[in-house]
């Protein structure tokens, strides 16, 4: 690339990209939509991607951005023809994304007015590659606050988020689009489940990371009908997939000091499948990963109460785990958060 195109490429970069997939989120696109044009940041380019969304959701947000003409040559509406799913979506936007930052928004979620100033204020003054910000949970009873963790490298983070200690999601994080675009790095074409991990490579590939307190971003866990709620046969296949690539990737760019991280996100992975009072889950958990169960107890981010489960499960105490799941599922849980 000669001077002047990189003059010019400088001179057509935005300062964040926002990339939305939308797909059946008819009762969650206005409310998203009015909260992303309602960023107190001006430089922002907005990628909207319809992953072929069977219901009205795309004329809604048209009917939204149609009140806010200031924001009309900031915003792209890209269309596939037939649906390809969430990681195709946001490597879709990320192929036509002119930010210095890239940020992903989930299309049933909405964002605090100043969330991007603030993210991208933060990033520039602390010349950090990813910063990524507390957020707040929506359940049927109320809102959770979710306060992440604070570290100092990046290495730090990704042995937390190998082991649990933090969320790999997408859409509290800010990271800088060259992450992506030097490393090759992009999300898993048709394999949904489980493609946050993706997230892992980025911290991977970073130099400085920083986080930010205050939370910005609302997830929403009531929504049943967007990219994938359900954990179906595909669904599994998806998940496994995925694992095995980010595992594959730690093993050849992270090396043996992560041994054993990548065991405890071996146990996560297969983690859910124990809160299940199906037979077949619980056979599932058996089979994903053995070796990994020798460091069921060496994990301090997860509670001493599921290290527990799973050294019951380990030890093929069937009844005990499925004693927890009639406790804690059915009774407890379904209390707490009715």
């Amino acid at each position: 690339m000669t001077d002047c195109q990189l003059e010019i490429r400088k001179q057509n970069r935005c300062a964040v990209t926002v990339i939305v997939p939308v797909y059946n989120v008819r009762d969650y696109i206005c409310r998203c939509a009015e909260s992303l044009m309602n960023q107190t940041l001006a430089d922002v380019e907005f990628i909207f991607v319809d992953d072929a969304t069977p219901d009205d959701s795309i004329d809604i947000l048209r009917s939204v951005l149609e009140r806010y003409p200031e924001r009309f040559s900031q915003v792209k509406i890209i269309t596939h023809e037939h649906n390809k799913g969430l990681p195709t979506a946001r490597n879709t936007g990320l192929a036509i994304a002119t930010g210095e930052y890239v940020f992903h928004c989930d299309s049933d979620d909405y964002a605090e007015p100043a969330m991007l100033q603030d993210m991208y204020k933060y990033a520039v003054d602390n010349n950090a590659d990813i910063v990524w910000a507390d957020w707040y949970i929506s359940m049927a009873g109320g809102e959770r606050y979710m306060s992440m963790p604070d570290f100092q490298t990046p290495q730090e983070a990704v042995k937390a988020m190998l082991g649990g200690g933090m969320k790999y999601n997408v859409w509290n994080k800010l990271a800088r689009r060259s992450l992506y675009v030097d490393n090759d790095i992009s999300f898993p074409d048709g394999y949904g489940m489980g493609e946050d991990l993706t997230m892992i490579k980025l911290f991977a590939f970073a130099d400085n990371v920083i986080h930010l307190p205050g939370a910005y971003y609302h997830y929403n866990k009531i929504n049943s009908s967007a990219f994938s709620q359900t954990y179906s046969d595909r669904h599994l296949v998806e998940l496994r997939h995925n694992a095995d690539e980010l595992l594959k990737f730690a093993a050849e760019k992270l090396g043996s000091d992560y041994v054993r991280e990548t065991a405890f996100l071996k146990l996560e992975i297969k983690f859910p499948f124990l809160l299940s009072p199906d037979m077949k889950k619980l056979k599932i958990w058996k089979s994903w990963y053995p070796e990994a169960n020798p460091f069921i107890m060496q994990n301090k981010y997860v509670s001493m109460r599921n290290r527990m489960l799973q050294q019951c499960a380990a030890n093929n105490l069937w009844v005990l785990v499925k004693g927890y799941n009639v406790l804690f599922n059915n009774i407890i849980y379904g209390i707490i958060f009715r």
